[in-house]
């Protein structure tokens, strides 16, 4: 019974670590955002010229021009997904595989982590890492490949990835992105054209 007792213990603790951490990366993102807004503001109001003109003039934006807490409010913008856990790439050179899988902190610890035997899903040992500035950053400097959940705890989503290919893909995207326009969803082309 007191062993039963501990690992709830342990599993409450983990559960409140990671809500504190993913408050903590809302915190960031909130804050990551204000000293954007922050930042933005003051170049608009040092630029030279009426605020019409500069209101008329279209703003790029480049990794260059953006502040590191400027890139990852974009980012989060962007790809807005699960807080709680984001998945990250793994590469097996041996075997010639690669694949995503949820960060843990316990991945490959010994006597936790029960990899490959156990799938991440079904582990007991379970410690997501939330989403977090650093992790954003370190994607964008390539020290990991960090995908993103998508879809949320409550089934709903803040952006859509679709795959259109076959013959008729052309047709399909402009059929997509006249649709998104029609319901003021806004929507971005990209990709690559690669034969099968």
């Amino acid at each position: 019974m007191q062993h039963h007792d501990h690992r709830d213990i342990l599993q409450r603790i983990t559960e409140l670590e990671q809500r504190i951490a993913c408050l903590q990366e809302q915190q960031d993102e909130a804050e990551a955002t204000l000293r954007s807004l922050r930042t933005q503001l003051e170049r608009d109001e040092a630029a030279p010229g009426s605020k019409q003109e500069i209101s008329d003039q279209a703003q790029v934006l480049t990794a260059e021009n953006l502040t590191s807490d400027e890139k990852i409010s974009l980012f989060l913008r962007l790809f807005r997904g699960r807080h709680d856990v984001f998945p990250r790439l793994w590469q097996n050179q041996t075997m010639g595989k690669k694949g995503y899988a949820p960060a843990c902190a316990n991945e490959w610890v010994r006597g936790v982590c029960e990899k490959p035997r156990v799938k991440c899903g079904g582990c007991p040992n379970q410690a997501f890492l939330p989403v977090t500035g650093d992790a954003i950053l370190d994607h964008l400097r390539g020290r990991h490949v960090m995908g993103v959940y998508p879809l949320l705890k409550d089934e709903t989503c803040w952006f859509l990835a679709v795959d259109f290919d076959k013959a008729a893909w052309r047709e399909d995207v402009f059929a997509f992105t006249e649709t998104c326009r029609r319901a003021g969803v806004p929507c971005s082309v990209t990709g690559t054209m690669t034969k099968r």
